[in-house]
């Protein structure tokens, strides 16, 4: 890795120190260290701010590191894409088990609780979609392969291009379904 050094060389060159440099692009000391000793990259608002206060390009500043910063964004946006994922799943979750009784035992108080759930669960099942638009993935096959960082051939992506409707499909049916089971358990439970 080249930024670790770069940022290092400019930084000595202009005589600021690692405090110095961090006021300036309003990160903390450690990062900057962090930086310079290679064990993390920093966000492309920081690079810009670099770039511009030690006034070379973005081509000069990042040298050859633009291969591993594309792949560390890509694990970052995996990593994001999990969690979201999984947080949303747990809402998902809740909010279908949680409406019969919280309705029958708070009455008005648990339909807010339940609303306040179900809400969190659509803006994290909003996120996700955003994540599966912008990376264009929408099969379980193109979905498993983003997760392992891996790419799907043309042959592949053509494929799984022609089964995007029929999931689409068999995944609202799937989930009505199991609404409707869970919910249907939860009355004879409690009533």
């Amino acid at each position: 890795m080249e930024i670790g050094k770069q940022i290092k060389k400019y930084r000595t060159e202009m005589k600021f120190s690692q405090e110095e440099l961090s006021e300036k692009i309003f990160v903390s000391r450690q990062t900057i260290s962090n930086w310079e000793n290679n064990k993390n990259y920093p966000d492309v608002k920081s690079l810009l701010l670099l770039s511009s206060l030690f006034n070379v390009s973005l081509d000069i500043l990042i040298k050859g590191d633009l291969e591993e910063m594309k792949e560390q964004i890509k694990k970052e946006d995996i990593d994001k894409f999990k969690r979201d994922g999984n947080i949303f799943t747990i809402l998902f979750i809740l909010t279908m088990v949680s409406v019969v009784p919280l309705i029958k035992f708070m009455e008005k108080y648990g339909f807010i609780i339940w609303s306040i759930i179900a809400i969190a669960a659509m803006y994290y099942a909003i996120k996700v979609d955003k994540y599966k638009k912008n990376n264009n993935i929408q099969t379980y096959r193109e979905i498993a392969a983003f997760l392992d960082g891996k790419n799907l051939d043309e042959v592949q992506k053509h494929q799984e291009y022609g089964k995007r409707p029929y999931q689409k499909c068999a995944i609202v049916i799937g989930f009505s379904l199991l609404t409707i089971v869970i919910a249907i358990i939860m009355v004879y439970i409690l009533f």
